[in-house]
């Protein structure tokens, strides 16, 4: 029986992060997780030129040589992105924490997908290892929906959530506030760049609901 995948966004701040193998598609998953500010070793006797660049700037440690199980000692998450089966199933078999073995979901217990960021928005698309090819072309096409104004907007709402919370004490208050501007509608403001009327929907509720007129949340120049 084929089991669904179940979605999550890990926080890997300082998470110890080992990454198994040092070519391009190494490079990809250094380059993610240098991003996630993950704290990351790598394990291979060769880098690629970009790998080799960001180890002098100091973005991860380097093992230059072949793997090793106790690499794999007090890590957190693990990616092995080789062309060797066989240090492939060793890695999945060592591991005792989150694993992905590269195009073989057989041995991993997680698996990346196709992620399209927009400033504070992040849309993953996965096809459970099926075909990533077709992930990342639905992840194209969703890129071409949305444009700048999604990533203005959200940068306003991060305050704005703050704001609500800090100045409206009831729970339910704050619920109402937050979710009563009708998302649809300023998704279908957002589609056609129209930032501006989306955020003076947001306002305009925040006025109504809170009952209060004397707070006002706004957009500071540059936001």
């Amino acid at each position: 029986m084929s089991l669904s995948r179940y979605p999550a966004f890990i926080n890997l701040n300082g998470k110890k992060c080992v990454v198994v193998g040092g070519g391009s598609v190494a490079e990809r998953k250094v380059l993610a997780l240098k991003d996630s500010g993950a704290d990351i070793t790598v394990v291979s006797p060769k880098l690629t030129r970009v790998l080799s660049m960001l180890k002098n700037k100091g973005a991860f440690f380097h093992f230059q040589r072949p793997y090793r199980k106790s690499d794999l000692q007090g890590a957190f998450l693990v990616v092995c992105a080789t062309s060797d089966k066989k240090v492939n199933e060793r890695v999945s078999v060592d591991a005792s924490c989150l694993v992905n073995v590269v195009d073989q979901p057989e041995l991993s217990n997680f698996a990346s997908a196709a992620e399209l960021k927009k400033g504070l928005l992040t849309i993953t698309v996965s096809t459970s290892g099926a075909c990533p090819s077709l992930a990342a072309a639905i992840r194209d096409d969703l890129s071409g929906l949305y444009g700048d104004s999604i990533k203005e907007f959200l940068k306003f709402m991060q305050g704005f959530r703050k704001r609500v919370f800090g100045t409206v004490k009831d729970p339910e208050a704050r619920s109402e506030i937050l979710t009563s501007a009708g998302a649809a509608a300023i998704l279908e403001l957002l589609k056609k760049d129209a930032v501006d009327e989306a955020i003076s929907m947001v306002q305009n509720m925040y006025t109504q609901l809170a009952g209060d007129k004397k707070i006002s949340v706004r957009r500071r120049k540059g936001a």
